[in-house]
């Protein structure tokens, strides 16, 4: 496999190069090596068949993967922002027979392992797609995560695929920032460094400005930046607003960053622009993880702002009828516990692909909105020119079938004094069938059910639970 034999290669000919680091310790590539085979001896002596690993953010998540990658172990990331309801349903839908994490009702500990490992016979194994090396849940908007099956093979296509892109920054050290459960940081932030020769600095969540599913520092987030010196992140949009909002009254934040990669939901052209002019290298891109994550990716020799970039050099597109894309060359091997092979994926999102061949996302194929007086607009678009202004945190908008659009609008806090302003100020770059007509504060969390489990709007949920409001403000009634 192209990842160990790299490593191996570094291993060989650097052994002292910095592989992995967190807080308290550096791992070298010749010590990471045999610590990936004597885990992966381990667990196969245990006879692991399906391992799923529920750790935050650290050196042990990163190992244990690898091991159970170098092992052949189907590994099933769980994602620490998911609920206990939906954390159980994992366990449980994907036959995990061992689990790295904290002790578990029904699951025994051994004490084998330095690590928390518990076995259990599952009450039921799905059978796996032949060749399926990880599981990934998605999180979806409703209903249970579905379980995405993956190859090795695929897994590594879209990392060469990666480095290629990214070569051209020379990245050394790369700073993780989202969960490594998320199979972009998983990709991203361990695999893809790995194949560069680069360190990845994998501190704990917290330590770099997450508290809890929802919530995050900014504060943490600069001493962060500050402290690891970092040449490469994986952002989404929040976070990049935030980074711009930092860089803007401290522009040392950004001198040591190479590329800054942002993706997860659509991205205002013109905070791309804005973080580029305070010297901060970002580049959007664009995947799903039916698709193994990234599918485009804009890079510094091959840049349209407003553009996810060109596709992968593993991934074709085309686009349906409707103006779906189609991807092909890059697909999963199927849902967990469907037994349909896949040799494309019909995305859900809407874009097209202009002259010089950069892909462009218009927003979700489900999501437009067609007002009563018959003009559509794409609430993504809005949604992603609200990331300009600091006092909206978030913003959801409607307007399908309505005489006026409404949004719900979650203030920053510290800014609720200038929200009016900077909703009138939102509107001044927007078509009158597109302005925020009107609004109201709400609150809009995944504890409060309101939001996916990575921070997308559930928008038919919020509309209900909403809909008097927003018809009330349309007709003129007084919340």
């Amino acid at each position: 496999m192209i990842l160990f034999e790299r490593i191996n290669l570094i291993a060989s000919e650097d052994p002292l190069r910095p592989a992995l680091c967190d807080s308290q310790q550096t791992i070298n590539y010749r010590d990471l090596l045999l610590r990936v085979q004597d885990l992966a001896e381990k667990l196969n002596h245990q006879k692991i068949s399906r391992l799923a690993l529920f750790l935050d953010n650290g050196l042990n998540w990163a190992i244990t993967d690898l091991a159970c990658v170098f092992a052949g172990i189907v590994i099933i990331p769980i994602p620490v922002f998911f609920s206990v309801q939906q954390q159980n349903w994992i366990l449980e839908s994907s036959g995990a027979d061992a689990l790295i994490g904290p002790e578990r009702e029904g699951w025994l500990s051994t004490p084998l392992f330095d690590m928390p490992l518990q076995r259990r016979e599952p009450a039921w194994v799905p059978a796996l797609p032949e060749h399926t090396a990880k599981i990934t849940y998605t999180s979806g908007t409703t209903g249970q995560p579905k379980g995405v099956c993956l190859s090795i093979e695929h897994m590594m296509q879209v990392c060469l695929s990666l480095t290629e892109r990214v070569a051209i920054a020379n990245v050394q050290q790369h700073l993780t920032f989202l969960p490594l459960s998320t199979l972009l940081e998983n990709m991203t932030g361990l695999y893809v460094p790995l194949m560069m020769g680069a360190c990845s600095r994998i501190p704990t969540l917290a330590e770099v400005g997450f508290a809890g599913s929802n919530q995050f520092s900014y504060q943490i987030m600069a001493q962060a930046i500050m402290r690891w010196r970092p040449q490469s992140l994986v952002l989404v949009p929040e976070l990049l607003r935030l980074l711009v909002m930092l860089c803007s009254s401290n522009s040392e934040l950004a001198t040591s960053l190479r590329f800054v990669a942002v993706g997860g939901g659509k991205v205002a052209k013109d905070l791309v622009l804005n973080a580029q002019r305070l010297g901060l290298p970002v580049f959007e891109g664009y995947g799903l993880s039916e698709c193994g994550s990234v599918v485009a990716l804009n890079a510094s020799d091959c840049n349209v702002p407003g553009s996810v970039g060109k596709p992968l050099s593993h991934c074709h597109i085309r686009f349906a009828d409707d103006g779906e894309i189609i991807v092909s060359g890059s697909s999963m091997l199927g849902y967990l516990s469907e037994t349909s092979q896949v040799s494309e994926i019909a995305t859900g999102d809407l874009g097209y692909l202009d002259e010089q061949g950069f892909l462009h996302i218009s927003g979700r194929k489900k999501n437009i909105q067609i007002t009563a007086f018959g003009r559509n607009f794409s609430p993504e678009w809005v949604e992603a020119e609200a990331q300009l202004y600091p006092a909206i945190s978030r913003l959801v908008i409607f307007g399908d079938g309505l005489t006026a659009n409404v949004a719900l609008i979650q203030p920053t806090i510290g800014y609720e004094n200038v929200l009016a302003e900077q909703v009138t100020q939102l509107n001044t770059n927007l078509p009158d069938y597109a302005k925020v007509h009107h609004y109201f504060v709400a609150q809009l969390s995944i504890e409060n059910g309101l939001l996916t489990n990575n921070g997308r709007p559930k928008r038919q949920r919020i509309f209900e639970q909403y809909q008097s409001q927003i018809h009330q403000l349309i007709t003129g009634g007084i919340l």
